[in-house]
């Protein structure tokens, strides 16, 4: 990164100096380094304290439902975050581990954890999506499987392979923030033409329309970073010595998007459920009937 500020003759003086001199500053004071990564060791407690918190509540609201879609959100919400705070917690001993195999392991696998939490919104999504279009939902779930498996199967044989595991990064970040653009927003698009005006729609779509952004933007942001990180040294994430990329990339693509999708989809199920409203959407002729029922289900598989 150092390289890239210094290297524009334009800038040779003056605030372009005065840029790369902080920068180089802060990145090679070890103080600074302790200060930045125990900061996000907090930061990624607190989100994950927030996510176990919430899972309890909802057990403690529906424990007859058993492992709901939105209590596996949170608990591996509570998994991958913590798992983040201990990596960052302990970061002199994780970016100095050898073999340099095993430090990559540490700092790789919650960023697959990362990308099976958030693609489990997708496959909701996908559900709802199907079912709304009266559309086979049996394979869904085993193609959500097939692709994470493999995803962990490549990286498992590829961690001393540097611009594969790179390469498996760019590709995993690019498909879930595709798989967001595409059933994030088809269900924005059904929720917006459903000619009723409620409440319930209005939130659906706040709810939809937001995770989605925030989804697609974090996943997209990851792809440019993995890329650039792939040309210039300068800009890796696996060392010690880039504490400012570190915090910049790591609130923009999982603390602050997991904090706020948190808060989005913080609403418990009610106590009680009918057991209709977990059927399938039926596509009845009268449009009203058709509404009420996309929004309950919509709630209430997420419930």
């Amino acid at each position: 990164m150092t390289r890239m500020l210094m290297s524009f003759p334009a800038i040779d003086s003056g605030a372009g100096v005065l840029t790369a001199s902080w920068w180089d500053e802060i990145n090679e004071s070890v103080a600074w380094q302790d200060g930045i990564f125990y900061s996000l060791c907090a930061a990624y407690a607190l989100v994950s304290a927030v996510a176990l918190i919430q899972l309890i509540r909802i057990e403690l609201r529906v424990p007859e439902y058993g492992w709901t879609t939105q209590k596996v959100f949170h608990l591996m919400n509570f998994i991958v975050n913590g798992v983040r705070a201990v990596v960052f917690g302990f970061h002199k001993n994780v970016f100095l581990l050898h073999p340099k195999a095993l430090s990559l392991v540490l700092l790789e696998s919650p960023g697959l954890l990362f990308f099976s939490t958030y693609t489990l919104l997708v496959l909701f999504w996908a559900e709802i999506y199907h079912q709304a279009r009266r559309l086979p939902t049996d394979k869904l779930r085993i193609w959500y499987f097939a692709i994470n498996s493999g995803v962990y199967f490549v990286q498992v044989h590829s961690i001393t392979l540097v611009l594969l595991l790179l390469f498996l990064e760019l590709s995993v970040s690019f498909a879930a923030a595709l798989g967001f653009l595409l059933y994030g927003g088809r269900l924005f698009i059904m929720l917006r033409r459903f000619p009723i005006e409620s409440k319930g729609r209005r939130k659906k779509l706040y709810e939809v329309g937001s995770v989605t952004a925030i989804c697609f933007t974090c996943f997209l942001i990851r792809c440019f970073v993995v890329m650039l990180s792939a040309f210039d040294l300068d800009a890796s994430l696996d060392v010690l010595d880039h504490p400012v990329l570190n915090i910049i990339y790591y609130t923009l693509v999982e603390i602050l998007p997991s904090a706020l999708v948190l808060y989005i989809l913080r609403k418990l199920p009610p106590k009680r459920v009918p057991a209709a409203q977990y059927h399938p959407i039926l596509w009845l002729m009268h449009e009203k009937l058709i509404y009420i029922r996309f929004i309950i289900t919509l709630d209430w598989l997420w419930s």
